[in-house]
């Protein structure tokens, strides 16, 4: 790791300032951050450390709209008995999204910001353009399997890699955000870029931009809501496949679906094709595979993550039955 320099913030002002300087890294829970420093592949000069804003560690989850400042430990809010009632495909991403210990220190703002497990990015060496612009791509005729079938790009096929960010894009979240410039608010769907031929540009995030907080409206659909997570082993590990699904249910008969899929895009994916194969109609089995399959409509496969066709319609279908049977259960 190379040498850098370390302060505290003493307040948001204060680290919005210091954000905007060159060569400055914003440290939250630094599961990512300080990992990939060791790595050689972030370079900061100087980190500025969030953990004293106790503004930003607080969450709400009772009222109609929940909300989780960026500081909240991922384990608190897995652990969190309302949001478990009534949102349950947030905790259960959580849950599945790292270790305890990882969980005990990890924030949910910068969760949400991880940064891809590609191994040719986190190698140094190979070509990759999203470490090192204009290199080229060397996943497009390597080793794939883990790589994305959705929104992927000629420049990069790189994953998003995160659980909770998958389950957050299934409901209507929205970030807040401060900068040197003011406030403002995103939709959760418009904070990761397209990767296109700069893939190296993830975020909307503007220079000395910082998370301070993620909003989510609560729905009737998320009491039948789940996350389910296939990944090569039942420990800690990514996914291969995921999916996040909400549904509002009106005897059989689906009044609102929402469903989004990880582990196999280049970011946080909604699928509103599939969510429209449902609503209005009853869910059956053979209904919940229609709508796995217009999720991957759009799916191309590179060859060693062709498994990702097949794997993810089913993993869609199986969590929209696990949903649908959740509220009669309670």
């Amino acid at each position: 790791m190379r040498p850098f320099a370390y302060s505290r913030a003493g307040s948001l002002d204060e680290a919005v300032r210091a954000a905007r300087e060159p060569g400055v890294a914003v440290l939250a829970g630094g599961t990512t951050l300080v990992d990939l420093m060791r790595l050689d592949i972030m370079r900061p000069r100087r980190l500025v450390d969030l953990g004293g804003l106790a503004e930003l560690r607080t969450t709400d989850t009772r009222g109609p709209v929940l909300r989780f400042g960026a500081l909240a430990r991922m384990a608190d809010v897995a652990e969190d008995p309302d949001l478990a009632r009534d949102h349950p495909v947030l905790t259960e991403s959580l849950r599945q999204a790292a270790s305890q210990q990882l969980r005990n220190v990890a924030t949910v703002g910068g969760n949400i910001l991880q940064r891809t497990r590609c191994a040719y990015f986190r190698d140094g060496v190979s070509p990759c353009n999203k470490r090192a612009p204009g290199t080229g791509c060397a996943a497009l005729t390597g080793v794939n399997r883990e790589h994305a079938v959705l929104g992927a790009s000629d420049a990069c096929v790189a994953v998003y890699p995160g659980d909770w960010g998958t389950a957050l894009a299934a409901l209507d979240t929205e970030i807040e955000l401060v900068s040197p410039e003011g406030r403002r608010t995103l939709p959760f769907e418009q904070l990761h870029r397209p990767y296109g031929d700069r893939p190296d540009r993830e975020t909307v995030l503007r220079p000395g931009e910082i998370v301070t907080a993620i909003t989510v409206r609560a729905t009737p659909a998320g009491r039948r809501s789940t996350f389910l997570k296939v990944r090569d082993r039942a420990s800690y590990a990514f996914a291969v496949a995921s999916a996040a699904v909400a549904l509002e249910m009106a005897g059989d008969t689906v009044v609102d679906a929402r469903i989004a899929v990880g582990g196999v895009a280049t970011r946080p994916w909604r699928s509103r094709e599939a969510e429209a194969e449902l609503t209005g109609r009853p869910l059956t089995g053979a209904a919940a595979r229609r709508a796995g399959r217009a999720a991957f409509a759009g799916a191309r496969a590179l060859g060693g993550n062709a498994v990702k066709l097949r794997l993810g319609p089913r993993v869609v279908a199986e969590a929209l039955m696990i949903a649908s049977r959740k509220e009669r259960h309670r």
